[in-house]
């Protein structure tokens, strides 16, 4: 397994949830230093980057991108795919059509979290279902010919009500039937939502594409009550061995809250 760090450009607001905020030269450069495997990149839009300069980023400090997330197109430019507005849907489908173009460039795939949007108060599950199907169906069909992978991250009650815990994303992957979308469990989301971590992962192994780790308190790996020797076990059994992309607050500060992370991590893979 290889090991990841979430980064945002400087001007990604607090939230979100990445390590390092601040310019992306000096982001990447840290995170090699610090031995990580490779970074995710959380961006709001394909124009807060310059693709020829990241990818000569990653490739000088010998990293690699393997996912763009994709939570502040959600929490920063208010789009969403089960928004009750059509507009506002479409907007949200092209966003995350423009960063599945711009993943290809950098053979990354591309989170879907926060951006699936909630079920909006009064609204009966099965019409908001329906236009989060119609979303994602149709963005995977559009990523299919980039060979971009989706990703669908569970997310816990407290920041949306549907798609919460693992056991229920393993029944919408299958339920949408695409190649190309798979699931991407987060340990942190896992604590609060599924009745137990190793289990929901052992069922969900034939869709898993990646991963982020956080303990219980959100902070580095080692610092809440997880069992992240036990998790990376079972991960070990069922065959993963891709990335596990580190998505913690920057707690007692970035710098440490990094090196914190990787000095655990790295002994137990």
């Amino acid at each position: 397994m290889k090991i990841g760090l979430a980064i945002a450009p400087a001007n990604a607001l607090p939230s979100a949830f990445v390590v390092f905020r601040t310019d992306l030269k000096t982001s990447i450069k840290k995170a090699s230093e610090l031995s990580y495997d490779g970074v995710e990149l959380a961006l709001a839009s394909p124009e807060e980057i310059n693709v020829p300069r990241i990818k000569d980023l990653i490739l000088t400090h010998n990293l690699e991108l393997p996912v763009i997330s994709t939570g502040r197109i959600f929490s920063e430019a208010k789009l969403w795919f089960t928004n009750p507005n059509e507009e506002i849907r479409r907007a949200a489908i092209q966003r995350v059509k423009d960063i599945i173009e711009l993943a290809s460039e950098f053979k990354a795939d591309v989170n879907i979290g926060r951006v699936r949007g909630n079920i909006p108060k009064n609204e009966e599950r099965t019409k908001v279902k329906a236009r989060f199907f119609s979303a994602i169906t149709g963005c995977a069909d559009f990523a299919a010919n980039y060979g971009v992978e989706l990703l669908l991250e569970p997310v816990n009650r407290y920041e949306t009500n549907f798609i919460n815990s693992v056991e229920e994303a393993i029944d919408i992957v299958d339920e949408i039937g695409k190649k190309n979308v798979k699931l991407m469990p987060d340990i942190f989301h896992m604590n609060i939502e599924d009745a137990s971590i190793l289990n929901s992962l052992q069922k969900a192994k034939q869709r898993i594409s990646y991963i982020h780790f956080a303990d219980s308190n959100r902070q580095a790996p080692g610092k809440g009550h997880l069992d992240f020797r036990s998790i990376i076990n079972v991960l070990k059994t069922i065959g993963y061995d891709g990335f596990v992309t580190v998505e913690i607050l920057p707690q007692p500060d970035p710098d440490t809250a990094a090196k914190m992370a990787i000095d655990y991590l790295r002994p137990l893979l």
